[in-house]
């Protein structure tokens, strides 16, 4: 039992590694812009597909990350330079419909892309070596792919935090986000500042995105919608702008997650006479074993509760926003 709990532990670090990338290039852009880039998981599903062209085109891993990475950050550049910079300061919800136009050109392009290639919609990702097959540490067999997430999950992560509190362009995008009228007044270049915090928030997409195709052994071009649902619930878990938040609620997120999987069907795995029949039968219908069937509705069950009862996050304030 302690083996397959922590296993269940290791898990939930691997996917809420994953879901941090994400939430962290959601909270970077909407704390300086007040948008909600619903087109970020899109970029993600870019990624994915760049590497797994350089990887069926025969490039080492490395180029294929590299790849990757810079297609990404072009994408996202470009996106924030043709769709979002012109409406910049307008309705908020020009630019949220914004994003979601931003998507389905990306989905549409990347589909019609590879029916010109020749491709079926569904396409087998290559995972390349380092992350096929399985850790042993101990009694814990751990997939390499999910040691890879938790891996570069804290280690860019890591970076991310030091270059928004160490550096100039880390101090410029606080200062963007706390009043980017005045920030430009203070001589900041905005238009550099936004593009920065566009660009970052694609390469760690790009690193989730190749990590979560490895995981999932497939992609499509609407690869990007789950991750980025996810990504958002992760970021009004931690509190909306806050990157330090976004980490934070999604890693609960990660937990919350995996805590129906281990406990479906619990009863079951308790060694024989460990605890009452009583205790046996209440655990089986509490926790049946399909639970984990109903991870998502118990996610958004989870998200409902925290709105209800914290809902400017974790790390945010205790106050409600007044209605217009």
């Amino acid at each position: 039992m302690d083996v397959y709990f922590v296993q269940q532990v290791v898990n939930a670090l691997s996917a809420g590694s994953l879901y941090a990338l994400m939430a962290v290039g959601l909270a970077l852009v909407f704390g300086i812009l007040r948008l909600i880039n619903f087109a970020h998981g899109d970029v993600m599903m870019v990624a994915a597909y760049l590497a797994a062209f350089s990887l069926f085109a025969g490039l080492p891993f490395p180029a294929a990350v590299a790849v990757m990475v810079v297609g990404a950050v072009i994408v996202s550049a470009v996106m924030e330079r043709v769709a979002y910079r012109p409406i910049r300061g307008g309705p908020e919800i020009a630019m949220l419909l914004t994003s979601f136009a931003v998507g389905q050109v990306l989905e549409n392009g990347t589909l019609l892309i590879t029916r010109l290639a020749g491709q079926p919609t569904q396409i087998a990702f290559p995972t390349p070596d380092l992350l096929s097959g399985d850790i042993a540490l101990g009694a814990i067999s751990v997939s390499r792919v999910n040691v890879a997430s938790f891996v570069s999950g804290v280690v860019l992560l890591f970076f991310v935090m030091l270059l928004l509190t160490r550096t100039r362009t880390g101090l410029s995008m606080h200062a963007a986000a706390e009043d980017l009228p005045a920030a430009r007044l203070m001589g900041i270049k905005v238009d550099r500042v936004v593009g920065r915090a566009f660009i970052l928030s694609a390469a760690l997409a790009a690193i989730a995105g190749g990590l979560y195709a490895s995981q999932a052994g497939q992609i499509n071009p609407y690869l990007g919608f789950t991750p980025v649902l996810k990504a958002f619930i992760a970021a009004v878990i931690g509190g909306f702008g806050s990157v330090t938040g976004a980490v934070l609620g999604a890693y609960v997120l990660g937990f919350v997650e995996v805590i129906p999987t281990a406990l479906a069907g619990i009863a079951d795995l308790l060694p024989a006479g460990s605890v009452s029949p009583q205790v046996h039968d209440l655990l089986a219908t509490v926790f049946p074993a399909g639970l984990g069937s109903y991870r998502d509705a118990i996610v958004f069950g989870f998200l409902i509760l925290m709105l209800l009862f914290r809902p400017n996050g974790i790390l945010g304030g205790s106050a409600r926003e007044d209605m217009p």
